[in-house]
Order: structure tokens, then C-alpha cells, then sequence
């Protein structure tokens, strides 16, 4: 039988075969940002099936399966885990040049060593097979697998990280570590979840928020709470960012016809939400935490489906919002306070790619090497051709020897492959480099340094950890 992930997958020259496994492959892996249970690491969760491990919240699937025709029932529904893995058997030959077909291939090879590809007719000897494997496997033992050192999962400013804190208790080898995500401190567009939330966010600082100034000492006292646990790393969500700088005073109006129930204008929001999303970032300095700003996405674009199946569930895409000016202006406000922390710009719509890279070269303040970065190839930009034009956008407008590599922004525990996908394509890159003389080879060391720190060291060192 043919071996489709075989040992040289994606490398198409001899310096990318020796880039590759001499110095990628044996690299540990940092997922600075990823969508993993702490829970489940904490209790080293015991995977029922395959469908479990593989399909359940997987929406990178789901979208592919209901592009194929698939009836919900079999994607989210109440169809049983076996014919839930059948229509995905079904709908993966359809998915031939979609990242989905080399991710399936890559994780059934690298988790469970299985060569034959997956088609409907392979799909129950497969799902047993790897049901007979899961028996011996957990959450834990698929880290190990994958030579995970370090993961950052996302995590609200009211959570309790009683898992975090279990799972350092339980002396387990890998760091698992929270990441702040105060997205929903951020005025939304329901007055009714905005409040609810704000109580929430009460409670858990045991602070009464009727104000501003209440609700900026909340989060203060989460961020306090969260780098007791651990964190080093805040993060971002912004569909649409904001720049529309308002005096606290104003920004305190608004938060009070907020709590009153008042829905606030498009211009409001992005008043307040300006002011806030400062306030934060200014936390984040004064730590000394990376931040990270994922920007661009529409979410629940699909009214129907989201009063359906809720948030998360396959139904975001790619906006053309513009957001270089804003993005610049919050930079430069952070920047001009002496309050600009080390930052990474995630952009969803590849047109951006340009001047998001460009625009890090604007607040390099010669302190910390790559201080302000453009992040790794996000979402739908997460495949081969995208993350080609990632980095050649980087390496064009940048450092990418300063890159500080991959993530899986997953909720699996079995996407680690995708760290290999692009230590691959990277290796690729820089072969061909230096197999048509744009590189020197009296400068291989200087590659084989570059790749090393890119797949790990880089990571390591810029969020120390």
C-alpha cells in the first residue's frame, strides 16, 4: 500500500529533508494558543470514541461535512458516534487540496499509525481500530505523544482556573497555563447578556460593578488573580476593532446606560470599547504579558443557525472590515505612554497580510528581538498556501528568523499535527531557498539556527517560558 504521510511528506529538496529531520522534527512543541479543555487535562480525560476525540466541536469539519450535504443529525445532531464517523468518512475523498484531507491523513498516522486513508468504505475498520487504540490513550498520553512542553488555553477573566490549578498540583510534566480573554467585558450588542455577564465578573472579583472605575478594579483584580495562576499571555478577540477615543468620564455614561439596559449605538460601542480595550492593554504592560490581538472574523453570520446550535458551530467567516488606521492608532497610543507591550497581530482575511506585516516595523523600540509581531497564519488562512503567504509577507516586511512559529487554535487533542504541516512547509521553504542560491550555503548553520528557533526556541524565549 501506498504511504502517504511518509518521512519526507511536503519536503521536495534535499536541504529541506535535512532542515527537516535534523533539527524541525526533534523540536518540542509550544502551543501558545489553543482551545483545549482544562478540565479534561485535569482529569486525564478517557476518550469514549474516535467521534468524541476527533468530531465533537471540531466546526473546521462540521463546515466541510454540511458542504458535502450532510444532514445536521450526523454532525451535531443525535446520530450515534458510528454514523457520525461514517458521514465524516464519506465527505473526506471530497476534501482533496482542503487542509481537512493532508490534517486526517497527518493525525490517524501520527495518533494511531494507520496508513489507509479514509473513505466510506474503511470508515468502521478504521473507527474500531482506533476505538481499540483509545482504550490505552487519554488526554495526557496524547500530549506526551506529541512532545508537547508547553499549551496556553483561552480563558475567561471570571473563571476560577481550579483546573489549571489542579493540573499543576498533580505534578504533570507539561505546562498547561491560562491566557486572559476579557472579551466579553467588551460592550456587545444585548444589553440583557452584557449585564448578566458584568454580574458575573462582580462576583467573582467581589467587586460591585456600577461603574467605570468598579469595573476596571473587577479586572484588575481577575488579571492580578489570573498571573498568581500562571498567566503570561492575554488575548484578544476583536470582529471589529475599535478606535474612538472618548474621556473615562464619557466611557462611564456609557457603561451605566449599558447596565440600564440601553443598547447602545455602533458609535457607542466603539467609544467605550476603545477606552476598555486601552485600559486593558495597559494591565498587560505593566505585567510585562504578551498580548495578542486576533482581529477581522463575522461571527454567527447565520441568524438561524446560531438560534439553532449557538456560538462556535461552523457559522463565522472572513469580514473585509479595515483595520490597519485603528490598529496603528491603538499601538501608537500604548506606544506613546511608554505602555506597549510585547504584541502580536493575528489578521483573518489574507488581503491584510501586507500591511499587518509591515506594520510591526513602526513600534520596534530595539528592546526585545520581534517585540511586535505578525502572528502565524489564523483560521482560514491555517493551510499550506496560507501560511506560505504569511511568511512570505514576514520575510518580506520583517524578520521571520525572529517568528515565534506555529499554534493549533484547537480544541482537539489531536491537532498537534499541524505544528509538523508547517515545520514541513517551512523547512520546504528554506530548501528551496537554498537549493536556487537565494541563500548561501556557507550559511546553512545561520538556516539551521533560523529553523530551530522558529519551531521552538523563539517561543520559548519571547514568552518565557
Amino acid at each position: 500500500m501506498e504511504e502517504f504521510i511518509h518521512p519526507d511528506f511536503l519536503l521536495s529538496t534535499p536541504a529541506a529533508k535535512e532542515l527537516y529531520h535534523s533539527h524541525a522534527a526533534k523540536m518540542p512543541v509550544i502551543d501558545y494558543h489553543c482551545h483545549l479543555s482544562p478540565e479534561m487535562i485535569a482529569r486525564d480525560h478517557q476518550f469514549s470514541t474516535i467521534t468524541e476525540l476527533w468530531l465533537q466541536g471540531d466546526h473546521y469539519k462540521w463546515r466541510a461535512m454540511r458542504a458535502n450535504g450532510v444532514a445536521e443529525k450526523y454532525i451535531t445532531g443525535d446520530a450515534s458516534p458510528r454514523e457520525k464517523f461514517r458521514k465524516w468518512a464519506e465527505t473526506v475523498p471530497y476534501t482533496m487540496r482542503n487542509p481537512l484531507y493532508h490534517w486526517t491523513a497527518m493525525e490517524l498516522k501520527t495518533a494511531f499509525g494507520i496508513d489507509t486513508p479514509l473513505t466510506p468504505e474503511t470508515a468502521d475498520e478504521i473507527f474500531d481500530e482506533c476505538n481499540r487504540q483509545l482504550a490505552d490513550r487519554s488526554a495526557r498520553g496524547l500530549m506526551r505523544l506529541y512532545n508537547v512542553e508547553t499549551v496556553c488555553t483561552t480563558d475567561d477573566p471570571i473563571d476560577s482556573l481550579r483546573w489549571h490549578r489542579e493540573i499543576r498540583e498533580s505534578g504533570f510534566e507539561i505546562k498547561v497555563l491560562p491566557a486572559w480573554r476579557p472579551d466579553k467585558a467588551m460592550a456587545g450588542a444585548d444589553p440583557t447578556i452584557y449585564k448578566a455577564y458584568i454580574n458575573a465578573l462582580s462576583d467573582a472579583a467581589g467587586v460591585a460593578i456600577d461603574s467605570y472605575a468598579t469595573l476596571i478594579e473587577a479586572l484588575q483584580i481577575r488579571h492580578d488573580y489570573f498571573a498568581e495562576n500562571g498567566c503570561r499571555v492575554a488575548d484578544h478577540g476583536l470582529s471589529r476593532v475599535p478606535w474612538a477615543p472618548v474621556s473615562v468620564e464619557a466611557a462611564d455614561a456609557l457603561l451605566r446606560k449599558l447596565l440600564g439596559g440601553t443598547q447602545l449605538t455602533q458609535q457607542e460601542a466603539d467609544q467605550f470599547n476603545t477606552v476598555l480595550l486601552l485600559d486593558l492593554c495597559r494591565m498587560n504592560a505593566r505585567k510585562g504579558w504578551v498580548q495578542q490581538f486576533h482581529f477581522g472574523p463575522m461571527r454567527n453570520v447565520n441568524t438561524r443557525a446560531f438560534k439553532t446550535l449557538g456560538p462556535d458551530t461552523g457559522f463565522d467567516t472572513i469580514s473585509d472590515w479595515q483595520a490597519a488606521e485603528q490598529i496603528a492608532r491603538i499601538l501608537n497610543a500604548l506606544d506613546a505612554d511608554s505602555l506597549l507591550t510585547k504584541t502580536i497581530l493575528y489578521n483573518i482575511n489574507p488581503a491584510d497580510n501586507t500591511w499587518v506585516a509591515a506594520m510591526p516595523g513602526n513600534f520596534q523600540d530595539g528592546t526585545i528581538p520581534g517585540k511586535i509581531q505578525m502572528g502565524a497564519a489564523w483560521w482560514f488562512n491555517d493551510q499550506l498556501m496560507g501560511m506560505r503567504a504569511q511568511m512570505d509577507a514576514l520575510s518580506m516586511q520583517g524578520l521571520l528568523s525572529r517568528f515565534v512559529g506555529m499554534l493549533t487554535d484547537s480544541r482537539s487533542f489531536v491537532s498537534y499535527p499541524r505544528h509538523d504541516y508547517f515545520r514541513r512547509l517551512l523547512c520546504d521553504m528554506l530548501g528551496a531557498d537554498i537549493e536556487r542560491g537565494l541563500i548561501p550555503s556557507s550559511q546553512l548553520s545561520r538556516v539551521e539556527q533560523m529553523v530551530e528557533d522558529i519551531c521552538y526556541f523563539n517561543a520559548k524565549r519571547y514568552f518565557e517560558f
